[in-house]
């Protein structure tokens, strides 16, 4: 198990591949984000972006999906999950076919004040396409176990 005595500041991963397909997009954007140019490749050839393109939100859990494959078989962290986000930012489209990767770079790691058996780390997060173009960027905070007392 990874605790957050485990986790470095300045350690930067680089993880994933997941390949984009029109369907998942438009299954997905029918349910969550249910704008033309999300969920109607005609109609999104008329739109600013030229044809279609994945939800942002979307974006955001190809991420998770790929951020938790890349823990398969290894070492699995002690997290808690998350409080949030800070500066989200969608700065490309990401369209069919696109291929995606993670970078993660870890900006601190602090043991709570008020609750000893636990942190939060902080981490600067960016997807990338296959062209090495970031398209989603934000600092997300992770909440992670300390190392219990032996």
């Amino acid at each position: 198990m990874t605790y957050l005595e485990d986790i470095v500041v300045g350690t930067v991963r680089e993880f994933g591949r997941y390949a984009v397909r029109e369907d998942e997009i438009i299954a997905f954007a029918k349910t969550y984000d249910n704008q033309s140019f999300h969920t109607d490749a005609v109609a999104a050839k008329d739109s600013i972006y030229g044809g279609l393109i994945a939800s942002g939100w979307q974006v955001c859990a190809m991420f998770m999906a790929m951020a938790c494959e890349s823990q398969k078989g290894q070492d699995r962290m002690a997290s808690l999950g998350s409080p949030g986000f800070d500066d989200l930012k969608w700065l490309e489209p990401v369209r069919p076919g696109d291929v995606l990767s993670a970078r993660t770079e870890v900006l601190s790691a602090t043991p709570s004040r008020l609750k000893p058996d636990r942190g939060t780390v902080s981490s600067r997060i960016q997807v990338l396409n296959q062209t090495g173009k970031v398209v989603l960027e934000m600092t997300s905070m992770g909440r992670f176990l300390r190392r219990p007392a032996a």
